[in-house]
């Protein structure tokens, strides 16, 4: 890179002290990497022996940032900005009494985090005053395939007084409820018709409301976006008069709304523009026991890669992240063990990591232990899982341990958002939201679409099928919220 010319001597000087602090800094780095550690391998630091500039980088990525344009939107832990939610919710039309409760969610962090955002958006259009505060569906622990086996709260995966502020402070006429009970009027209404009041809930398809795509794949995504507020409130106002029920806007005889299953695809994300895109998922953040085992994982690869040699494209702290999906619960149409592997060693050695250090997350342990036996032997890539890199802190790792196969998949997630270079699978919803997410770290709020299909956006690359809309799950990247 050229040297830029400076046009007085004053800042010349000013250049010069910039770049001896620099170096310095460098040179400290050096030192403290071959010199002041103990003489050990580097996956046996522990997280209490991580240099604390590496957490706090980690925990605070945007300090001394003030304009919105500076955020790290990438960041699990970037601040949320609130403006183009603010915007949206002042253009919709609200009707009192009217709750969305979106808790009809299932499978993996991707697919439960886009079906709450999702259903929040269609809320949002249709006029709720009122959200009950999502709760999650849990897997089987013996049986992963088991989606539907139990319901958690919302902080089971996101911070409640992170979403919670954030609704309030971008939509105040909206009300998050802990729970059915707690909303207004349901109880009396409950009685009053002699039913449980779980059925009071009435369950929606929004692609219902507002025209239709016949002959299309139902996996299509709502092109009636533009046209469900209005022919909601319609609906609501005509079937109350129909069922001899209390006005659509009456407080006191509440409205709860529960979205069919699978509508989780159906908002095309850039409909509201890119800054809402870019920002709308961070309505939940993940939780910050979750963030915290993350950090200590991203500080002890960097530390790792630092001990590795260099190359021309990869160096420093620099680390690969791989996303191997392989678990029992994959469909038998996606891309396989072999082509997974195969094409992320081949884009590894294309991007300049031979001899370097790649996080490895996967729930298949069996499969992770032999790919880490292939990356060695071929390109002396030195594979770590999260499970390695805390094996020497038991405390650490009795944490993890904890934390629930899902859970765990969010600190794979969190890590997964920090590497230097990132290579999934598509139709993986994990992978895609990644990918995604990871997208938006140099355009921030003016972020273009992800473009699918060729060699990624030169942060992350996906193997997969990319020539079917419908059987390669691209209508994915149309409705996923970064």
């Amino acid at each position: 890179m050229p040297l830029r010319q400076f046009k007085n001597p004053h800042t010349l000087r000013q250049a010069t002290a910039r770049s001896l602090i620099y170096a310095t800094g460098l040179t400290l780095l050096l030192v403290w990497t071959t010199c002041i550690l103990p003489r050990r391998g580097p996956s046996s630091f522990t997280a209490q022996e991580l240099p604390a500039s590496l957490l706090h980088q980690q925990q605070h990525p945007n300090r001394g940032q003030n304009e919105d344009n500076d955020v790290d939107l990438s960041s699990a832990r970037a601040p949320f900005i609130s403006w183009p939610l603010r915007r949206v919710c002042a253009e919709s039309t609200y009707v009192p009494g009217l709750v969305f409760v979106c808790d009809n969610n299932s499978g993996g962090p991707g697919n439960i985090r886009n079906y709450i955002l999702t259903c929040i958006r269609y809320a949002i259009d249709a006029g709720a005053t009122g959200l009950v505060l999502p709760r999650i569906r849990a897997r089987s622990v013996s049986n992963l395939d088991n989606l539907f086996r139990e319901s958690r709260p919302f902080g089971y995966m996101f911070d409640e007084a992170h979403f919670r502020a954030a609704i309030e402070g971008a939509c105040p006429r909206i009300t998050v409820y802990s729970d059915i009970e707690h909303v207004p009027g349901a109880r009396q209404k409950a009685r009053r018709e002699g039913r449980n009041i779980e059925n009071i809930v009435e369950r929606v398809t929004p692609k219902h409301f507002g025209g239709s795509r016949a002959g299309c794949d139902q996996r299509d995504p709502n092109r009636y976006t533009d046209q469900f507020g209005a022919a909601f409130r319609g609906w609501i106002r005509s079937s109350a008069a129909e069922r001899g029920w209390a006005p659509a806007d009456d407080v006191e005889n509440p409205r709860l709304i529960r979205l069919s299953w699978g509508v989780l695809w159906d908002w095309p994300v850039y409909r509201d523009g890119p800054e809402f895109a870019a920002t709308f998922g961070g309505l939940l953040k993940v939780r910050d026991d979750i963030l915290d085992i993350a950090d200590q994982l991203v500080a002890l690869m960097r530390v790792i890669a630092t001990s590795k040699k260099g190359t021309e494209a990869a160096a420093g702290q620099s680390f690969l992240g791989i996303h191997l999906r392989t678990e029992s619960d994959a469909l038998s149409q996606w891309p396989s063990y072999e082509n997974q592997t195969k094409n992320y060693l081949r884009e590894a050695a294309n991007q300049g990591y031979q001899g370097r250090v790649a996080y490895l997350a996967s729930g298949n342990q069996t499969e992770a232990e032999k790919l880490a036996r292939e990356a060695l032997k071929t390109l002396e890539l030195d594979m770590r899982t999260k499970y390695d890199l805390l094996e020497n802190s038991e405390e650490e790792l009795g944490k993890l341990k904890e934390l629930s196969w899902d859970q765990q998949a969010l600190v794979d997630f969190v890590v997964l958002l920090n590497c230097d270079y990132f290579t999934g699978v598509s139709p993986s919803s994990f992978s895609i939201n990644v990918a995604l997410k990871r997208h938006l770290k140099e355009e921030g709020l003016n972020t273009r679409p992800w473009k699918v299909g060729g060699h990624g956006d030169g942060r992350s690359w996906l193997v997969g099928r990319v020539d079917r809309y419908w059987e390669d799950w691209l209508f994915m990247s149309d409705g996923m919220w970064p």
